[in-house]
């Protein structure tokens, strides 16, 4: 059983899930909530509808609050039902949401063994704790690369049970099945010959600065004069902060702004962008693989991965337009750091081995010897 709760997280099991589809030895469930049910960022369960997928079950976990901890309360009481109602092998969760948390919280305490997908990555913000608390409930681990998996060993985790599949994206980003860049402008009507990627996400533990912070970045971007396509950011504390600083661009010309844009079309977007600038993690991941440029502004992907093709700016406005007013130039691709496009196989080879159903899902903490 596989649980999404935003674009962003079924972008990387997509690959993974298709794969079980049509293998004759499991049948895959996918759990939906969060933003996918959402109107406000693009009700993107409906692209994940569009995958025909044999068992999907959606579930609203929005409350009228937006703390964090409400949505993890009512997540964990959808999703328990589901679990009790399919009583599936595993449940395998992505990242660091905290979706994944709850469906780590459920698996392990009904005795079910759980997956952790891209475990044992660092960013020095809540999103990590949540990504380490998964790590720690979860007894499968999927991870993008060999540092990850250090990590892990590092936290007490069962080297056997950690396997590295890579980035399960990355299978998508080339598959050769990428839509034409005409046709992703033609879709969503966007006229710009030349244009940047813009996606901003708030961050919770900057939430008191949250108005500041989203005034200058798009501040700055007004003091521009380049053409924008900008996406909403995720539902997160402080997300409608960034949302109503959007309707500034409102009548603007150079920017399109779209509440969701569907997976395959976003990489064939940034593929051909001039460069990516906010604090996506698509600019740490994604965009070195294209060799497109990243501008990183502020604090979000601290200690994440880093590239030659990143330059990162802080949340002041002058910083960013004075970087905005310089070339940034385009970069060769970087090196296959988190896989070579073959996840969605390493994922099945790995499913295959009896090693994996035989983990015990009471765990123990391994020392370093």
């Amino acid at each position: 059983m596989f649980l999404s709760g935003t674009r962003a997280d079924f972008g990387k099991i997509k690959s993974l899930i298709t794969a079980l589809e049509i293998h004759q030895d499991f049948e895959p469930f996918v759990f939906v909530t969060g933003m996918h049910l959402m109107e406000t960022y693009g009700y993107t369960l409906i692209e994940i509808e569009r995958c025909n997928f044999s068992q999907v079950h959606a579930f609203k976990n929005h409350t009228c609050e937006t703390t964090m901890d409400l949505t993890l309360a009512k997540t964990i009481e959808g999703f328990s039902a589901y679990v009790k109602d399919i009583n599936p092998d595993l449940i395998l969760v992505h990242g660091d949401r905290v979706e994944a948390l709850a469906g780590a919280i459920v698996g392990t305490l009904n005795n079910i063994l759980v997956a952790h997908i891209e475990g044992g990555e660092v960013s020095g913000t809540v999103d990590e704790l949540i990504r380490h608390s998964v790590s720690k409930m979860s007894h499968v681990h999927f991870t993008s690369n060999e540092d990850a998996k250090r990590r892990l060993i590092q936290m007490g985790e069962l080297e056997q049970s950690i396997k590295v599949i890579g980035s399960p994206d990355v299978d998508v980003m080339f598959s050769g099945n990428l839509p034409l860049i005409e046709e992703v402008k033609s879709y969503y009507e966007i006229p710009f010959k030349i244009y940047a990627v813009v996606m901003f996400h708030p961050i919770t533990t900057e939430y008191d600065d949250m108005q500041l912070i989203a005034s200058n970045f798009v501040d700055s971007l007004l003091q521009d004069d380049k053409n924008y396509v900008v996406i909403y950011p995720n539902n997160d504390l402080g997300s409608e902060i960034i949302l109503n600083q959007y309707k500034r661009f409102e009548g603007n010309n150079r920017f399109r702004v779209f509440p969701s844009i569907r997976f395959e079309y976003f990489l064939t977007l940034l593929k051909n962008s001039r460069f990516i600038i906010g604090n996506s993690s698509a600019g740490i991941r994604e965009a070195p693989y294209y060799g497109i440029p990243t501008v990183n502004v502020g604090s979000r992907q601290n200690n994440r991965a880093m590239h030659s093709h990143i330059i990162n700016v802080s949340y002041k406005t002058e910083d960013i337009s004075k970087l905005l007013n310089n070339t940034i130039e385009s970069t060769n691709s970087e090196k296959m750091s988190f896989g070579k496009g073959n996840s969605a196989e390493l994922f099945l080879s790995a499913l295959s081995e009896d090693s994996i159903w035989q983990l015990n899902t009471q765990k123990q903490f391994i020392d370093i010897s």
